[in-house]
């Protein structure tokens, strides 16, 4: 096993509860004995993905995604094995010498005494920009505290009223003027220039050469929801027009998909069944300081259809607080499509003209944002009213047919979300009739063109580019060889039956070869291992799906003994005619000769070459 001794593998695995891993990516319901959430891997709208706390497992039951705490890591934040390992490690407070990093410890963090960084590789990786993030943020840190370099940033957070515990609690940090204080920092840290450049911290100048690209900037990381630091985003205390800036995508970041402060409302956002969407890092910071901690940010992009993904797999509800102004207005009206088109309740909040939500919290109370939160209205209230507006404002023609058009889009997204019944849809009927003139018939006419058109150009399908579907083959033989692994992933006691007749090479390349190499290692060893053991003796996403699935297909069949009787005599079978056909053509060696006398010798005792038994015939 590439990296790792098998016996860190295991005791991580052991240390390592699958359904905290998983609640802390998506939010899962007890159902019986198993737990079932909406599958991230897939644009799952049911939740399709059980969990089995006993057997340490996950199935999705609809794009065939499975496997054990580590291949969930491994799908979710697309990291290799030994990558896996070490995230689950680092969370279980496990260390693994093998993959830390030598450092030498120092006392502070200032430009004189960094904290070690060994930058030898020459590519980056998840994990390794995963550590290069880490020490930014201590480096970060340092510059805020320093009596001297930090006062101006420390003033400013004064001003905001963020607290000394909201400081610590998010890891802020400060970005100082200069083109290369970050730069030196790393350099005196081991930590190399295409780096920095791979995280986002630099830039290249054209003339050569690199600069910071963070300066004179309030820094906020940016935690995954596992907490890993992924990106970092600065807000500028001098002139700069750009008032927010993020790190650009990296392996780990992609602002389409990422929300600021999940990690810390997640369990709130399970807990009361919304998520408050805001705009801003202060924003969040303020709200979880009043106690208002389901509130989370987008990070200077629109609401997209990645962070409706994200929210529905922990709460059911969105409320999206915005200003009042007309940009707010329009933020909130391109969000509400996002989440009609994925299936997500949502309401709207807004705030009095001119004030945003750090603004608000501090001027009126947390009392004051839960009221704005609790009256929020409904995405079709909304957008009635939108139209109503509209109306009223302008007579011209083309612009109250586009009004029209937006809201009959907005209702067709709403019935093919299941939103609304046949009252619903006749009472819409009804009002479009009193403001448009046209009859009710008319209307609905309309309003099914224009969902015929929507139906035509949009498509609900998404490719995973994660899971893969693993080929087991065709005919007697791969069935064969299948059932072997079914049984003995089921029944390892029985392998004193297979050992001594076939071995991993029986099964091939490729994915089955590796489940075989992991089942026989174990069953050989201790003679019955779970099926969890096994998965951590796979490192491919691939094989970790093949033995839940094998798993669980071979429980349902039962009939263990002669099944796997049947299947060695079909193997060996195949393997007897490969002989043959190699006797036939003069290409026998001594070693297929003998083997060949042998197999000879079971199919006598046997009584013949019967491939017509019970076991198989349960295909």
């Amino acid at each position: 096993m590439a990296g790792f001794d098998r016996n860190i593998v295991a005791q991580v695995q052991q240390s390592t509860d699958i359904v905290d891993v998983i609640s802390e990516h998506l939010s899962l319901d007890k159902k019986g004995r198993e737990y079932v959430g909406i599958c991230p891997f897939h644009q799952d709208h049911r939740p399709s993905m059980y969990v089995n706390p006993t057997k340490q497992i996950f199935k999705c039951f609809a794009c065939g995604a499975g496997g054990d705490a580590f291949k969930f890591i491994q799908l979710r934040e697309n990291l290799s094995f030994p990558a896996a390992v070490e995230r689950l490690a680092g969370r279980a407070g496990i260390k693994l010498p093998e993959w830390s990093p030598s450092r030498r410890r120092s006392g502070n963090m200032g430009p004189d005494a960094h904290e070690d960084y060994d930058g030898e590789v020459a590519d980056i990786d998840p994990t390794r920009l995963s550590r290069i993030n880490d020490w930014v943020v201590k480096y970060l840190k340092w510059n805020l505290n320093d009596e001297q370099v930090g006062a101006s940033a420390r003033k400013y957070v004064d001003s905001r009223q963020i607290s000394g515990e909201s400081v610590k609690t998010w890891g802020i940090g400060f970005a100082p003027e200069g083109w290369d204080g970050l730069l030196k920092a790393a350099g005196k840290a081991k930590i190399a220039e295409h780096e920095l450049l791979a995280g986002g911290f630099v830039v290249a100048r054209d003339s050569g050469g690199v600069y910071d690209k963070f300066r004179n900037r309030l820094m906020f990381p940016i935690a995954d929801v596992g907490g890993r630091i992924v990106g970092f985003g600065g807000r500028t205390l001098g002139d700069d027009p750009a008032k927010y800036m993020n790190s650009p995508a990296t392996v780990l970041f992609d602002k389409s998909n990422c929300l600021y402060g999940l990690e810390a409302a997640r369990r709130e956002i399970v807990s009361s069944g919304t998520a408050v969407v805001v705009e801003g890092y202060t924003d969040v910071i303020m709200a979880h300081q009043f106690g208002c901690c389901n509130a989370v940010a987008t990070l200077g992009t629109s609401f997209t259809a990645g962070h409706a993904r994200c929210l529905r797999r922990y709460g059911k509800q969105i409320v999206l607080v915005f200003d009042s102004d007309i940009a707010g207005v329009e933020a909130a009206n391109r969000a509400l499509e996002v989440c009609l088109g994925e299936r997500i309740d949502m309401k709207l909040g807004f705030l009095p003209q001119g004030q945003d939500p750090c603004d608000f919290l501090l001027g009126s109370g947390a009392d004051a944002f839960r009221e704005v939160v609790a009256n929020a209205v409904d995405v079709m209230e909304f957008k009635w009213q939108r139209l109503v507006d509209g109306f009223q404002d302008s007579g011209n023609l083309t612009d109250r047919r586009g009004l029209i058009e937006e809201y009959l889009r907005t209702v067709a997204r709403a019935m093919q979300s299941g939103r609304f019944d046949p009252i619903s849809d006749g009472l819409i009927g009804q009002k479009l009739s009193r403001i448009t003139g046209l009859s009710e018939g008319e209307t609905r006419d309309y309003l099914a063109r224009v969902a015929g058109r929507m139906e035509r150009n949009s498509s609900f399908a998404v490719k995973n580019q994660q899971v893969v579907s693993v080929d087991f083959g065709q005919g007697l033989h791969a069935m064969a060889k299948r059932d072997v692994l079914e049984v003995l992933l089921n029944e390892p006691g029985l392998f004193g039956e297979v050992a001594g007749r076939i071995g991993p090479d029986a099964f091939g390349g490729g994915v089955l070869r590796e489940i075989a190499e992991s089942v026989f290692r174990l069953c050989a060893g201790d003679g019955s291992p779970a099926v969890g053991e096994i998965l951590a003796g796979v490192e491919s996403v691939e094989a970790g799906s093949a033995v839940v699935e094998l798993a669980e297909e071979g429980e349902k069949k039962g009939n263990y003994r002669q099944r796997l009787c049947d299947a060695l005599d079909v193997i060996d079978g195949c393997r007897a005619a490969a002989n043959r056909e190699q006797l036939k053509s003069g290409d026998l060696t001594d070693e297929n000769t003998e083997a060949l006398r042998k197999i000879g010798e079971m199919i006598s005792r046997t009584g013949g070459d019967n491939k017509r038994n019970a076991g198989m015939r349960n295909f």
